[in-house]
């Protein structure tokens, strides 16, 4: 039997399509949906950039040397593919306010995006190359966890988002990079080799360990397994069949044919969340239905005896009473009622989690898990019931709250989101330039063309 026959159908199909997909055309409102998300990535890794896990990473990387390849956004500095991927992708996800993929529970653009940049300018390409490689990043790590079923992979302790992201990230890394079927398989099996994530990183009270595994590790590994592929590495060819293979390891009950089913017609980017609040995913419900009710009823913090959000209890265990503040849904609730809205600054600032004022109202605020909201695979969900002081109830559920992909984000509403993160790492106007540039990205003949607008 030939080499060639002994690749199952799944794997000749899947390798095919990542070999090709650059060549295919997006329809509109997928290229329209993908800028948004592109914009808003840039948007989280630059706001990441002056935290902590962004200021540790680069750190981390400048001694390192290495060629002159590809920038690191909102810093001078230009470094190797590997670690512009690593230092743009742990920025990316060095908070609370990159985009998500409800239905499989990760964080695609914070690696998809820095591996797939640092790989284009490298090699110098276009803007609608680098769109279409995001998109099949995207495709790629949604399938992976629709294969694995990312509820069944939780107990196991594996962290869903990162496996599924690794291979996202080389995906779109081996496309830019013109792998043939054969190479991409090989890449495959090197991403296979690379992926990591487990959940004790969200022991992590500082957000750095969660933010290299969210976001720069699987950025780096995806980039690396498609540049070994590129440089002549060989390996196993079908990571998908034969004793073990990728399910026996990961879900021997998987839906195998979830990993091709679509493709090329069902994006999985149009499932993707763009969250309205730079906070936690599952704090989009609750927030998204305070914000109508203080908008509809002129409610203001003064004015609440007791406040009863309910949500589902998966999405709960999350954000109940936890100590950062832009993950801890009681506290972040408090601040919306102050303030009457919810800013990065707001929702990333450790001395109001002392407040007096917020102590205080956060007393009045009870969290329980609601069986009557259904904990569907789209959309973040959540009910609230507000006491007033004078004796009225208010009431109002939402079961896809705004940024979800059954109500996403406007291009305005994209881009107020994005200055509010942008303008304190590059100032209102030369962020006005780069999401400029990003919504005509399919124009830009060089992609390091961007550079000059990332660099703070």
């Amino acid at each position: 039997m030939s080499k060639a026959a002994q690749i199952s159908p799944l794997m000749q199909e899947l390798s095919a399509y990542i070999a090709g997909a650059l060549r295919r055309k997006l329809p509109a409102e997928v290229a329209a949906r993908a800028k948004n998300h592109v914009v808003d990535t840039f948007a989280a890794i630059l706001s990441g950039s002056r935290l902590p896990p962004g200021k540790r990473i680069l750190a981390y990387v400048k001694p390192l040397g290495g060629t002159r390849d590809a920038g690191v956004i909102g810093a001078r500095h230009v470094t190797t593919v590997l670690n512009a991927a690593l230092v743009n992708g742990t920025c990316g996800h060095a908070d609370e306010s990159d985009d998500t993929h409800p239905p499989t529970r990760t964080h695609p653009g914070t690696s998809v995006l820095p591996a797939a940049l640092a790989i284009a300018e490298q090699h110098e390409l276009g803007g609608e190359l680098l769109l279409r490689a995001v998109v099949l990043g995207y495709d790629i790590c949604a399938r992976t966890l629709l294969a694995l079923d990312p509820r069944k992979l939780v107990p196991t302790g594996r962290h869903a988002g990162a496996t599924g992201q690794v291979f996202g990230a080389a995906a779109a890394s081996a496309a830019l990079l013109k792998l043939d079927a054969r190479k991409v398989r090989y890449a495959l099996s090197y991403t296979l080799e690379q992926t990591a994530g487990v959940t004790t990183m969200f022991r992590d009270t500082e957000h750095m360990e969660k933010a290299y595994a969210m976001g720069g590790m699987p950025a780096h590994n995806g980039a690396q397994a498609a540049l070994m592929a590129a440089g002549g590495f060989t390996g196993v060819e079908d990571i998908y069949a034969g004793d073990p293979d990728f399910f026996s390891i990961f879900s021997p009950a998987a839906d195998r044919e979830a990993l091709v089913r679509g493709l090329g017609r069902d994006y999985e980017i149009m499932r993707g969340g763009i969250k309205r609040w730079p906070v936690g995913g599952p704090i989009q419900g609750p927030m998204h239905v305070l914000y109508e009710i203080m908008r509809e009823h002129g409610v203001k913090a003064n004015d609440v005896e007791r406040l009863v959000v309910g949500m589902p209890e998966e999405q709960l265990t999350v954000v109940n009473e936890r100590e950062m503040p832009d993950i801890s849904l009681q506290h972040l609730l408090a601040v919306m009622l102050i303030d009457g809205a919810m800013t990065f600054a707001a929702a990333h600032d450790y001395a109001r989690a002392k407040d007096p004022a917020v102590l205080r109202l956060r007393k009045r605020i009870e969290a329980a898990a609601d069986p009557g909201i259904p904990n569907a695979v789209r959309g973040w969900r959540s009910g609230i019931k507000i006491t007033l002081k004078d004796g009225r109830t208010l009431e109002h559920q939402t079961l896809a709250a705004k940024g979800s992909s059954e109500n996403p984000l406007t291009r305005d509403e994209v881009e107020e989101k994005a200055l509010d993160l942008m303008a304190p790492a590059l100032g209102k106007q030369k962020s006005r330039a780069l999401m400029a540039a990003l919504f005509d990205i399919e124009h830009v003949r060089n992609v390091r063309a961007l550079r000059r607008l990332y660099y703070a």
